[in-house]
């Protein structure tokens, strides 16, 4: 209608063995990860899910049971306790953390001479692989020689349990959990600085002070880092297991006072050989997580992206 016309580029042979070799170039590189992901993540799964309906012990015993292992979680009779210690867990542990971390990141957010090393180190806990951590407060949290104890007998305080009586291991193992919020801490400064400096001068001439400043503009434009640390947090709080390297029984604590639904997969399947208990557990507990994701994702309305352009 213009006069105006247009021709499809044209693509000689040497051009295709250019994308050819670009493209092969490019799936050479990523090759490690997928064949990673393959046979160390997607591969498991499937096996999993197989086992899952079968009544195996991962050597002989592989009889068919169809959901007889999913029915069975509603009649072992540990999984009330199980149950209940994931939900205070859940439930304490993710507002804790991320209250903490919050306030940490605005304690550091200011540059003042000393700030960045504080931030770092804030955050080289969070550098300290996890076998690692949870052996060392096992260490410090001692009855016996314990440093956290020594420092209280030096003040002619009474010791502490800690994790030797079933009365304060939940308390004790949240407490630990604090340790890292280094981690929470580096999200929420990233959120910070992505607050615009004008929006709080705008303020300060408006005559806002300073906690109305925090509640109309940095509050707000950190909901998408609010949310992101919820929705993972709750992925991996309720799949959290750490108790085993620094709890009584295996893991599970005096009284079973830490018996995590995490702590139950592995001892059904690396105590108890229920492998396919353990992997109807596992599946159950995606089940679970999907439907915590899909609520939260569907009730982000309070979440601010910015104003649509």
């Amino acid at each position: 209608m213009l006069g105006l016309t247009f021709q499809r580029p044209k693509f000689n042979a040497k051009t295709s063995k250019m994308k050819r070799k670009e493209a092969l170039s490019g799936w050479l590189f990523a090759s490690p990860l997928i064949v990673g992901l393959l046979l160390f993540t997607l591969v498991p799964m499937v096996c999993s899910l197989y086992w899952s309906f079968f009544d195996y012990d991962g050597l002989t015993t592989n009889n068919f049971v169809g959901f007889g292992e999913y029915a069975k979680i509603f009649t072992d009779k540990s999984m009330s306790q199980v149950a209940l210690n994931t939900v205070i867990y859940t439930f304490v542990s993710i507002p804790l953390n991320l209250i903490l971390s919050y306030l940490l990141a605005l304690l550091v957010n200011n540059e003042h001479h000393f700030t960045k090393v504080f931030r770092v180190l804030y955050y080289l806990p969070c550098v300290i692989p996890a076998v690692v951590s949870g052996l060392l407060w096992k260490d410090i949290t001692d009855n016996t020689y314990g440093i956290f104890n020594q420092i209280l007998t030096g003040m002619g305080l009474p010791k502490f349990s800690f994790f030797s009586e079933a009365s304060t291991s939940m308390f004790s193992l949240l407490l630990m959990n604090c340790w890292g919020i280094g981690g929470g801490m580096i999200l929420w400064l990233s959120a910070f600085k992505n607050i615009p400096t004008t929006l709080y001068e705008a303020a300060k001439i408006d005559g806002a002070n300073a906690w109305q400043r925090f509640a109309h503009i940095t509050i707000p434009l950190s909901t998408p880092i609010i949310f992101f640390n919820v929705v993972t947090s709750v992925i991996g709080t309720l799949q959290y297991n750490g108790t085993l390297v620094i709890a009584a029984r295996g893991g599970r604590g005096i009284d079973d006072s830490l018996y995590l639904y995490g702590v139950k997969i592995y001892w059904e399947a690396f105590q108890r050989g229920q492998i396919g208990y353990a992997c109807a557990l596992s599946w159950t507990l995606c089940l679970v997580i999907s439907v915590f994701t899909f609520v939260l994702f569907k009730t982000s309305k309070w979440v601010f992206y910015g104003e649509d352009a």
